[in-house]
């Protein structure tokens, strides 16, 4: 039985949504109560659709007066575990999908204003038909929302050259955790007028307020984009190929991305036919399987100068000995399909069984030496545990995924490896993920480049974080949320 507070802030909500838009049937709420992963399985009293701003800043003044936890939530596509209730049954769930306005577009400013329930793949879409690029790019764009990008600082493969979610954001329109509304969507790139309150939220995870809508900043589309699958013996010749593409492009080297042969063989246990994309250059199977990187160029000017940028920093590589072979792609259906092959490992490895999934970033500098040092200090204490390494490399920011030892799985069905996996990984994770973390401690690191802290690395950044950044941390979340009803349990609280 619901406790009489939160009774009557249910009821309250109806009467200002409507019916409609506040599900209470465990039915309607199952899929918005486990996380993508399937990692995270909460229960909620009840989830809400706000259709706009105000409704929105209404709910929460009437959550504070009933003392009702909101955990805020875009398309649900997280890998932290930021938009999961916990397991109470009394927190309630407020998603922004009616949100879904476009409220300006400016092609001179180079700018487009949109609320925060739109998808990731809408805004590319508009962006497109205005002539211009958002070039914030992964895996979930077909469902994951602006808002949810900037509550965690998206990042995407073309980092390197734009910037994470942050950098795409020229302001926010914010909810506040006691029910104000704070409108900063200016459309400016200078403003130094006091605290960056925009910089506060974006990458806050919902814990600081609900963002709602936000001005977009956008780029000229180019000219040429060339894409290539490089051949590399090792991460120390992807970082030798990398210092070689970045002295030749530039800015003009928009991806870069790094892929372990043991990562890319889940791929093709699981995904022969997008694997065999790419099987001329990193292998077929087994031993003759090699690392590759993914390299993409955007050229100002034409496919044909963007090509010849990327045959020049082939060529280079392999005389210095940093590659062995490369293919380029010859049309925009080869470049999807070797960039299908990289978004797929993630898939792969779900369809795999139970990972340790790491999501740390180090000094790019230090790239090759922490992988070198890393994977020998894994598979001298777990000599069969498979090492599915891949990233944003251009970046510093590595995907360090542990998988169970393959031979545990021998002779049984895929439900059967499922469970004998998952086993292995609980029995092993603490210890798994404390070593690493402790090396990227240690490298001067990050454990969470950009799928934030949520409910998975919550304990670990207690763990790593000076108490004098955690006091400040805290002392933030008291002040603008003084009730703490704004997703308790997620990153600081």
């Amino acid at each position: 039985m619901k406790a009489p507070a939160l009774s009557q802030f249910l009821e309250q909500a109806v009467s200002l949504l409507g019916e409609g838009a506040v599900k209470t049937a465990p039915s309607d709420l199952e899929p918005y109560c486990i996380d993508w992963r399937k990692r995270f399985f909460g229960k909620a009293a009840a989830i809400l659709f706000p259709s706009n701003t105000e409704l929105l800043a209404k709910i929460v003044r009437l959550a504070n007066q009933h003392q009702v936890a909101l955990v805020p939530q875009g398309g649900n596509t997280g890998l932290s575990g930021g938009a999961t209730p916990d397991s109470s049954g009394e927190q309630v769930l407020v998603s922004l999908a009616r949100l879904q306005q476009v409220r300006e577009q400016d092609a001179v400013n180079k700018t487009l204003t949109v609320e925060a329930g739109i998808t990731l793949l809408r805004v590319q879409e508009l962006a497109d038909a205005m002539g211009l690029l958002f070039p914030l790019s992964l895996g979930a764009e077909g469902s994951a929302t602006i808002g949810g990008n900037l509550a965690t600082n998206a990042g995407g493969t073309a980092v390197l050259r734009y910037g994470n979610a942050r950098d795409l954001c020229l302001g926010i329109e914010v909810v506040t955790p006691t029910g104000e509304i704070w409108n900063g969507l200016r459309r400016l790139r200078k403003d130094n007028t006091g605290y960056d309150l925009r910089d506060l939220f974006i990458g806050s995870e919902g814990t600081l307020g609900f963002i709602t809508a936000a001005v977009l900043k956008l780029f000229p589309k180019p000219a040429g984009l060339v894409t290539a699958l490089v051949r590399v013996g090792s991460a120390t010749d992807a970082l030798a190929l990398l210092q070689i593409a970045q002295a030749q492009c530039d800015a003009a080297l928009t991806g870069f991305e790094y892929m372990s042969a043991q990562s890319v063989q889940v791929v093709i246990d699981h995904f022969p036919e997008v694997a065999k994309h790419g099987a001329q250059i990193i292998g077929s199977a087994g031993s003759d399987l090699s690392d590759s990187v993914l390299i993409e160029i955007s050229h100002p000017a034409s496919e044909g100068a963007a090509k010849e940028m990327l045959e020049s920093v082939i060529a280079e590589a392999i005389t210095q000995g940093a590659a062995s072979d490369a293919i380029l792609a010859q049309s925009m259906s080869q470049t999807k399909a070797l960039w299908h092959l990289r978004e797929t490992i993630t898939l792969a490895a779900a369809e795999d069984g139970v990972q340790v999934k790491l999501d740390i970033a180090v000094p790019v500098s230090k790239l090759a030496e922490f992988i070198t040092e890393m994977d020998r200090e894994m598979l001298a204490e777990f000599p069969e545990i498979r090492l599915h390494n891949f990233g944003h490399f251009g970046d510093g920011n590595l995907h360090y995924n542990l998988g169970a030892p393959q031979s545990l799985a021998k002779g049984l069905s895929a439900e059967q490896r499922r469970a004998a996996y998952r086993t292995y990984i609980e029995q092993n994770e603490e210890r798994l993920r404390r070593k690493v973390h402790d090396r990227v401690v240690a490298f001067n690191g990050s454990i969470s480049a950009e799928h934030g802290l949520g409910q998975l690395r919550k304990a670990e950044a207690w763990r790593i974080k000076s108490s004098v950044e955690l006091g400040l941390m805290k002392t933030i979340k008291q002040a603008l949320d003084p009730n703490g009803i704004l997703n308790p349990g997620k990153v600081i609280s």
